[in-house]
């Protein structure tokens, strides 16, 4: 979008966060600093967004350092700083990629890209967008490329036409502090970043298959999962006289029993629940491959009573919706279902150890935990889980067996075809 008013682009951000279903109160505070940007723009008689107007109302009228490194666990961070940074951070790169910036700001992030090397990364962030990947995995994949990109910057490559298979391995090599995972997966991304420069006439060869091969020594965190207590109490503390309650625990139910992925819950569709071959048949968004569950008795009564009795009327196809106005499905990036998790577990009172991580992928490893304590076979976890292989699910023989039997969920119910 060349010459785009700030105006044009301030309402084009507003349209997308509401796409991607941020919180209300979030884009009245977006809509708030965009005003107050749009009126000293407006008394300076200055139409068209740039980044110097951007950083010269943060100076001038929010007392802001633009260059401020924005994050949470930094000494530098100030909260009432990150909100004006990134609403001027969405208007360049909407101008730019037609999508919006990573909420993740870092020191790397804080550096500035090479010259030489802009057009090719900027060709690189628009095929992430349109990839499709999540905030994260887009955050990380852009973090390892500027990271190597800066490295040849300081070895006097001049050109994306001058870099060298030699070089890459030399970056490579100078990341020996890091452990051979973390190598491993920064060549995945490097290979699928000069393959499509490569693709786009940006090189003149193919780098990625000149790569070097790293070994990747696979260590394992440890799962950690819940309490039977804890899972229990907060399953029944939920108020299901409610349309939001029977949402939530029809959310929760799929989760607990099946160890559904968030993603996976969020855009779960009405055409899934096969009732008549009493299943649930969905394509993952992790790995694109088909997932095929036995309807399970409470799980179908649950989703029956939600949709009969709580979801609004609505010609999305999504089964979850919002409960409150506007309507709509939730957003694939959004941390929506972690927040109802929250929401249920302070209303139950219970108390989650600091040791366990907070969000619904934590009931996942719970299911799987509690599978494998009771003598269910890999392959048997990895289809229910839905993991290409049962590689992915051997992280949890590395859990304690006794912390195993504390943890919620009969395997038996997700194993038993009992249907509705």
């Amino acid at each position: 979008m060349e010459r785009a008013t700030i105006r044009e682009l301030s309402e084009a951000v507003i349209g997308e966060l509401e796409r991607l279903g941020y919180a209300s109160e979030t884009i009245k505070l977006y809509q708030r600093l965009y005003r107050k940007l749009l009126r000293y723009a407006d008394e300076r008689r200055i139409p068209h967004h740039s980044l110097d107007v951007c950083h010269r109302w943060l100076r001038d009228s929010l007392g802001i350092d633009p260059t401020l490194v924005v994050r949470g666990n930094e000494l530098a961070y100030k909260r009432n700083s990150y909100l004006p940074i990134r609403v001027c951070q969405c208007l360049t790169e909407w101008q730019l990629h037609g999508c919006l910036p990573l909420k993740r700001q870092g020191k790397l992030a804080a550096l500035e890209l090479p010259r030489q090397f802009k057009e090719a990364y900027d060709s690189y962030v628009t095929l992430c967008c349109e990839a499709g990947y999540s905030e994260r995995g887009t955050y990380t994949r852009l973090n390892r490329i500027k990271r190597m990109l800066l490295f040849l910057d300081q070895h006097g490559v001049s050109s994306v036409q001058s870099i060298t298979a030699g070089r890459i391995s030399e970056f490579f090599r100078s990341q020996i502090e890091l452990d051979s995972r973390t190598v491993a997966t920064m060549l995945t991304a490097s290979r699928v970043f000069f393959r499509h420069l490569y693709r786009k006439g940006f090189t003149q060869e193919d780098l990625s298959e000149k790569l070097p091969v790293v070994q990747a020594n696979r260590k394992f965190r440890l799962p950690r999962t819940w309490k039977q207590e804890d899972v229990l109490s907060v399953l029944n503390s939920i108020d299901r006289g409610s349309p939001v309650g029977k949402r939530d625990y029809a959310i929760m139910m799929l989760v607990t029993r099946y160890g559904l992925r968030s993603a996976d819950v969020k855009t779960l569709k009405l055409t899934d629940l096969r009732w008549t071959e009493n299943v649930i048949e969905l394509v993952q968004n992790k790995t694109r491959n088909l997932l095929r569950l036995p309807l399970l008795r409470d799980v179908g009564w649950a989703i029956i009573d939600y949709l009969q009795n709580g979801r609004p009327h609505s010609e999305y196809p999504e089964v979850f919706l919002s409960c409150t106005v506007p309507i709509r499905p939730f957003g694939l990036n959004s941390c929506a279902l972690n927040a109802i998790l929250a929401k249920r577990v302070q209303q139950a009172g219970v108390r989650i150890s600091s040791e366990v991580p907070k969000g619904m992928h934590s009931l996942r490893h719970t299911l799987a935990s509690v599978m494998l304590a009771n003598d269910v076979e890999l392959p048997v976890i990895a289809s229910v889980l839905g993991h290409v292989t049962s590689e992915a699910t051997s992280v949890y023989l590395h859990t304690d067996i006794t912390r195993l039997k504390q943890c919620a969920l009969d395997p038996e119910e997700v194993l038993a075809n009992e249907t509705v």
